[in-house]
């Protein structure tokens, strides 16, 4: 006989199994954006190089066959999504939590708001791998099991996945996975953080090796986007003498042909903005790391400032409304390759829906790291046990992943922080049926929820309004 619990377990994984059918149904095959195109001319010609992740590409190489195109990769990532969410949810009410397993899957359905999961990008691959790895240990762990070697070697693949399929997805993936695996015997906060540093730094080292040894991938210049970004930004916000021995009537041109924005890098690689030959991110031109350090000790000021702003706009707080590239497009890319298809009816009432929602609170990145940042404090302080540990790893993913972009961004569409707002609602339900949240620690998270919604509306209603999205 199945016991009360396990039904409710049997019905959480049955709704999560409707969720991904609909999910399908509604962005069948996927939206092929520019960056899918891109990618999938990769893998069909065996030609690949570094500006977008190779293990995706080559992935999609083996996955060709009858079906439409983008068709398996969408399978993949929503099909990983739901498998994770669904197992968290059913082991929350395996052990009598039931309304926390729903309280998780209703995260999950939010986040398809967005309308980026139904796009085929490293984005939702990421999201959708850690997903699953998160889930897979979980149902394990939140029944206080062993767990087994099979399950972790494939919760391994699928951080190892994830990690090689966004170049800064290792400041999410390296705590997760510690967390995840027990932190492997450290004990003390300082080890610990000193650990996820090295790691994270190996990573780093390692992944241009993988990605151009092990995946015969070119090099792209990709590693001078960022570079060149804060150059330039620092460059203009300064305002003085001469930046990266450009002189300053230069970069104050650059300035007022709009090449410089806090939104994103993009204008900065058009040939109308190029300033010096040496800020360029194009094959054959080496990363500039020399130039990039020199001119943020010359100004750390001017550089603090840019990368304010940028975080501002990533984060999408003190922002006009319309901010572009809240919610996905679901008309893919023109090309002549048979990507996508137009949108059906469905698909665009759910796309006007998002646009909606993109306005809220719980649409904006920032609102969720404040308030997974909130979290850390009873996390942190709570007493182990599988609720809690399972929420703190989530709650160091999404605030390591979700502050990184303070550092390391130059765009700042939404989909960037699928993972951050995601991990962090669910760490909070999973701390929340452990028993871990007080009174005061409540009494912070609407303190930080309205301080975020007060900021963010001020913006939307000060800032001259962007045109909104057709």
């Amino acid at each position: 006989m199945i016991g009360r619990a396990g039904r409710s377990g049997l019905l959480h994984g049955a709704a999560s199994l409707a969720a991904l059918l609909a999910s399908l149904a509604l962005f069948w095959p996927g939206v092929a954006l520019f960056d899918s195109v891109y990618q999938y001319r990769q893998a069909l010609s065996g030609i690949y190089d570094d500006w977008h992740p190779p293990i995706m590409a080559r992935l999609w190489s083996l996955l060709l066959g009858p079906w439409p195109a983008t068709a398996p990769m969408l399978i993949l990532q929503l099909g990983l999504y739901w498998l994770g969410l669904g197992l968290l949810a059913a082991a929350c009410a395996r052990r009598g939590r039931a309304g926390a397993g729903w309280a998780i899957l209703a995260a999950g359905a939010a986040a398809l708001l967005s309308c980026w999961m139904g796009a085929i990008l490293k984005d939702g691959q990421m999201t959708g791998a850690l997903a699953a790895a998160v889930g897979l240990i979980g149902w394990f762990r939140l029944e206080e099991k062993r767990l087994p070697a099979w399950a972790a070697a494939l919760a391994l693949l699928l951080l190892a996945y994830a990690v090689l399929v966004r170049a800064n997805a290792v400041f999410a993936v390296v705590p997760l996975g510690l967390a995840l695996f027990g932190w492997i015997g450290l004990r003390s906060t300082a080890v610990r953080a000193a650990s996820a540093l090295a790691a994270s730094a190996a990573i780093i080292l390692v992944s241009p090796v993988v990605n151009h040894q092990l995946l015969a991938a070119e090099q792209s210049g990709v590693e001078n986007s960022l570079l060149v970004y804060d150059v330039a930004g620092t460059a203009i916000r300064a305002g003085a003498g001469d930046v990266a021995g450009v002189p300053r009537q230069l970069w104050a041109r650059a300035d007022a042909k709009g090449c410089y924005s806090p939104h994103q890098w993009d204008q900065l690689g058009e040939p109308e903005c190029r300033v010096d030959p040496r800020l360029v991110a194009m094959p054959g031109h080496p990363p500039v790391y020399r130039l990039w350090l020199a001119t943020i000790l010359r100004h750390p000021i001017a550089y603090s400032l840019h990368r304010l702003a940028h975080f501002n706009a990533t984060m999408r707080l003190f922002v006009p409304r319309n901010l572009p590239t809240g919610v996905s497009p679901v008309d893919s890319e023109a090309n002549d390759l048979g990507l996508g298809r137009a949108p059906g009816d469905g698909e665009r009432a759910f796309w006007t829906a998002g646009t909606i929602w993109a306005e809220l609170p719980p649409a904006w990145p920032a609102f969720w790291l404040a308030l997974g940042a909130v979290a850390l404090w009873p996390a942190a302080r709570a007493p182990a046990g599988p609720d809690r540990n399972l929420a703190l790893a989530l709650l160091l993913s999404a605030c390591c992943g979700g502050f990184s972009y303070a550092l390391v961004s130059v765009a700042s569409d939404l989909r960037y922080h699928l993972w951050t707002m995601l991990a962090a609602p669910v760490g909070i339900v999973l701390l929340a049926a452990s028993g871990a949240i007080r009174r005061r620690h409540w009494a912070a998270f609407a303190a930080a929820a309205a301080a975020v919604t007060l900021v963010g509306f001020a913006g939307r209603l000060l800032l001259t309004p962007l045109p909104p999205p057709v």
